[in-house]
């Protein structure tokens, strides 16, 4: 298909073009119809053998309504779909603030980069949980808009281009996915959530490092590097990297896919996670002065100070002697003066026995000492916070299916309501024996969230 600026399809009017790739161009359209800018993704046709195209036409329509219906803060919104002399399009929503791919090539300080990709997880997370896969995870298709918010885009395209014929589209280029991005199961026509897991783990690694973990001029030295080679340590590249940050990547990269994250909720927790702690404070420098020319300092014995210090030391240390004298004298009886007590005289005769006679007091005047108070260590019980918006009110449980095909996840939750604010928790049902502490935690809900997903999926309430 030929350049369509200037062109309509249907009620939009192409203006111009934003870009092209090896599955689609995407033009900037004016919508007659609502008077407003859209983006245009016309799928290329050519590149896709004749007996293949009725499919994917056929599975564009199915894809297209199923995208239609995602609704998330952080994924452009699918507006409609339609054919143009045989080639499908979608029209999206119109971003001018261009894609993450703009913004790599060297490296972003690692608070930055998770800012920018814990709202993609999250709305990853909501498309696995909807049944949704992306398949094609890159910088190019997160958008950002102008205050520097990201979007995902092209969700679900890579499926809709899929076929049996796979190995014809991958000879032309027209893979399932983006090599340098690509899972090593997708290679073999294999996706799953932990697909997107990889991909998002393969951008989070270019953004703190500035490079892509594997590289080569074709993809099959790309597919021949993940299986052969170990993944290169981004502390590498990124000298004050966090541990902790490493250990993301690590997992996100993992080979197989049982060794990552088992669902991308995991992910969003870690990134999470990794912005609540914050990074080591460095190490105070210390400065080591040397001693003195004249000074000769024998093994094991600290120098001896210069002949300036003792001078001073002999000239004015009977003076500091004095004045901490006489302050001591002057402070010492106001601060230890006693509480008000009889007075009394005690009377001494000493005779030439040396034997001494006291004089007895009367009991009223028999002197008491006033005990000083000292400190007890007492141990204080700390109370615990008593939550007030998120006090107990109710304690519901449901279980939900995730994925399609060797990629379901049978997942139970738990979710603890107050009046405001609900606090959920979930785990798959192939680890029962796995306490409600170590359950993955999701982020604060509503009430009402929580009864909606417990009507949905025949869930109960305490």
């Amino acid at each position: 298909m030929g350049n369509l600026i200037g062109q309509s399809l249907g009620r939009y009017h192409i203006l111009e073009q934003l870009g092209e790739g090896g599955m689609a161009t995407v033009y900037k359209a004016f919508d007659t119809r609502l008077e407003r800018e859209v983006a245009l993704k016309v799928i290329r046709t050519e590149q896709f053998p004749p007996a293949a195209l009725e499919r994917i036409l056929k599975r564009f329509e199915r894809e297209a309504k199923a995208l239609a219906r995602l609704s998330h803060l952080h994924i452009i919104k699918v507006i409609d779909y339609g054919e143009h002399n045989g080639a499908p399009y979608l029209v999206m929503e119109y971003l001018p603030g261009g894609t993450l791919k703009e913004r790599m090539g060297k490296p972003i300080a690692w608070q930055e980069a998770v800012r920018l990709l814990l709202p993609v997880a999250q709305a990853l997370e909501s498309a696995h949980e909807a049944g949704l896969v992306h398949r094609d995870v890159k910088p190019s298709n997160i958008l950002l808009t102008n205050k520097g918010q990201p979007m995902l885009t092209d969700f679900g395209i890579a499926k809709i281009l899929e076929s049996e014929d796979a190995t014809a589209l991958t000879g032309t280029g027209m893979g399932v996915g983006t090599p340098e991005y690509m899972a090593p199961e997708q290679w073999k026509g294999q996706t799953s959530p932990q697909s997107d897991i990889y991909s998002l783990g393969v951008v989070f690694y270019e953004m703190v490092t500035g490079r892509k973990p594997y590289s080569a001029d074709t993809p099959a030295a790309i597919l021949l590097k993940q299986a052969t080679e170990p993944l290169p340590r981004p502390a590498d590249f990124a000298r004050d990297l966090p541990e902790a940050v490493e250990k993301v990547l690590f997992k996100a990269l993992a080979r197989q896919p049982e060794d990552r994250y088992a669902v991308m909720g995991q992910l969003v927790a870690s990134l999470e996670g990794l912005l609540a702690v914050p990074l080591p404070a460095a190490q105070p420098r210390q400065d080591v002065v040397p001693p003195a020319l004249n000074d000769k300092k024998k093994p094991g014995l600290p120098a001896r100070p210069g002949k300036t210090s003792l001078l001073f030391t002999k000239q004015f240390g009977w003076v500091f002697a004095i004045a901490g004298t006489v302050i001591l004298v002057l402070l010492l009886p106001q601060a230890f003066q006693p509480a008000p007590t009889p007075t009394f005289t005690p009377t001494t005769t000493f005779t030439s026995t040396a034997s001494a006679t006291f004089t007895p007091l009367p009991p009223s005047a028999t002197p008491t000492k006033t005990p000083t108070p000292s400190p007890e260590n007492t141990p204080t019980q700390t109370a615990s916070p008593t939550p007030t918006a998120t006090e107990k009110l109710l304690e519901c449980f449901w279980t939900q299916n995730f994925g399609s095909g060797g990629g379901v996840s049978n997942m139970e939750y738990r979710c603890t309501c107050g009046t405001t604010t609900c606090f959920c928790q979930r785990r798959e049902r192939a680890r029962l024996s796995v306490p409600w502490s170590d359950w993955y935690t999701l982020q604060p809900r509503t009430p009402d969230w929580v009864k909606s997903q417990v009507k949905e999926y025949n869930g109960s309430c305490n």
